[in-house]
């Protein structure tokens, strides 16, 4: 499993979605639960998934309507990995700009 080179808000969002998941989610339903576009999320979970701390497969449910889905799920080291980010995440101060005073 790799390291991740950046950390945003956004993979906060998506690991805190797959943490407190009982079973694989598929990509719209992580994209709904973040508030997140998919132009992040997916991405994200390609990262996640080349970087060894999430697996992914095809769903097949065949009684089930509409496109398969995309399913993901934390590998065991990631799921370690995720609870360590998003503790640290939640720890950290807020930093807020301070506004500026008319001279």
């Amino acid at each position: 499993m790799e390291p991740l080179q950046r950390i945003g808000k956004a993979t906060v969002d998506v690991l805190e979605v797959l943490l407190g998941a009982d079973e694989p989610c598929w990509g719209l339903e992580i994209i709904k639960l973040t508030g997140r576009p998919s132009g992040s999320v997916y991405p994200l979970l390609d990262r996640l998934e080349r970087a060894g701390w999430v697996t992914s497969s095809w769903d097949d449910d065949a009684d089930r309507r509409g496109p398969r889905r995309r399913m993901y799920l934390l590998t065991p080291e990631g799921a370690v990995e995720a609870r360590r980010v998003v503790a640290r995440a939640h720890l950290a101060p807020v930093v807020r700009p301070v506004p500026r005073t008319a001279q």
